[in-house]
């Protein structure tokens, strides 16, 4: 009796293909809209995570005042750091491998006939290590060099911008009043999670920096690697006590600095990422209710439409419970149909976001069961009551209908 449940119900099912399909759609959209969202969300969250590394996975950032993050975060009230407090740090914390001063400016960087406005850092040689970043060409800054020269790391994009194809090593160029010579290239990253152009920077050390462009000798930020085995915890706690003495700050009062971490930069990115994945998701899951509303509607004509079809399967001996699964049977064929459409389709849109959007194609075989249970379930709940509805009738009048 089972088997000729399901080959009644597909039967029904076949006899309108256009309704049943438009009948599935809402579940349809539903599954492969939540699939879509979820596994896009994971190749997102993954992408900022392989971002955040490319600033460095030791990586501590200390900068003036409260709650800021970046070069040049810090504000005309909060006392900035200077060079004496970079060379403290190596001195007297085990924990800090390296420490290197950054302080950043936007200027106009000229060759030739070709003037491009960039971000312009002055630093040290540590810089490349903390920032994990290598040469494409070229040298870092010497000893020599970080006494006050005029010489210059470029970014990527300030070499093809300035460039093109040519070679810019041992050319100069002007960082607005000052001539600089090229020694180095840096190896391209691309966009940074926050999507600025990493690339698009230039170094210079940081005693021409302080001399020659800012005219201070004023630290912006403090960028920190920490040695290999220390946890981060340790890290942030040796640098925040020291910097609480230097910057003599008494018991009980805040901090006017913050130290940054990856792991903290790393985990609001994510928190962002999930939070949004999942009000997307939870958005189009409505459209599964929608999809269910839809299939108990068609089922409640389809069974005013074969009313006298039930009153005949009733007046040859069927029960009403065999009605009842006819029914419910072809309403649960009829979403796990669309669960298994709309899986599909999610996973082919997904996977099409992944490549638009440049992330990892990353599928949740947990969300894919359960968009499928759930589905099902769908079938289940909203094909209930139509069916009930077919078994309850009187046979006589059915009949009659």
């Amino acid at each position: 009796m089972l088997w000729e449940t399901f080959k009644l119900a597909f039967q029904a099912i076949l006899r309108n293909p256009m309704r049943s399909f438009l009948t599935v759609l809402g579940v349809v959209i539903g599954v492969a809209a939540v699939i879509a969202m979820v596994t896009i969300g994971n190749g997102s969250t993954a992408q900022v995570t392989a971002d955040v590394e490319t600033f460095g996975a030791n990586r501590l950032m200390l900068s003036p005042g409260q709650g800021r993050m970046g070069p040049g975060s810090g504000s005309d009230s909060v006392q900035p750091f200077a060079q004496s407090d970079v060379d403290k740090i190596v001195d007297q914390l085990s924990s800090i491998e390296i420490a290197v001063p950054t302080s950043t400016s936007q200027l106009v960087a000229v060759y030739g006939n070709e003037n491009y406005q960039t971000s312009v850092t002055g630093t040290n040689s540590g810089y490349l290590v903390v920032a994990e970043w290598t040469l494409s060409a070229g040298r870092s800054f010497t000893e020599s060099d970080e006494t006050g020269k005029a010489v210059c790391i470029l970014g990527a994009t300030v070499v093809e911008e300035l460039f093109g194809n040519a070679d810019p090593l041992g050319e100069d160029i002007r960082l607005e009043n000052i001539s600089c010579e090229v020694i180095g290239v840096l190896e391209a990253k691309g966009a940074s999670t926050f999507g600025t152009d990493q690339d698009d920077l230039v170094l210079i050390p940081f005693k021409t920096y302080a001399r020659r462009i800012s005219g201070s000798a004023d630290v912006s930020m403090i960028s920190l690697s920490m040695r290999d085995g220390v946890s981060t915890d340790r890290a942030v706690n040796d640098v925040t006590m020291l910097m609480r003495e230097i910057r003599r700050i008494d018991p009980g009062e805040e901090d006017d600095f913050t130290v940054n971490t990856m792991e903290q930069l790393s985990s609001m990115l994510t928190g962002i990422s999930d939070v949004l994945t999942g009000l997307l998701s939870a958005v189009a899951a409505v459209s599964l209710l929608v999809g269910g509303i839809g299939i108990m509607n068609i089922m409640l004509v389809s069974v005013t439409e074969r009313t006298r079809e039930i009153g005949i399967r009733m007046a040859v001996g069927a029960q009403a419970s065999q009605v009842l699964l006819q029914f419910l049977v072809e309403a649960i064929v009829l979403s796990v149909l669309g669960g298994a459409i709309g899986i599909a389709l999610g996973m082919g849109l997904a996977a099409v976001g992944a490549i638009l959007l440049d992330i990892p194609f990353i599928p949740d075989p947990g969300i894919i069961a359960l968009a499928f249970a759930f589905s099902a379930a769908v079938g289940i709940v909203f094909g209930y009551f139509p069916a009930r509805a077919a078994a309850r009738l009187d046979p006589i009048e059915a009949l009659r209908h």
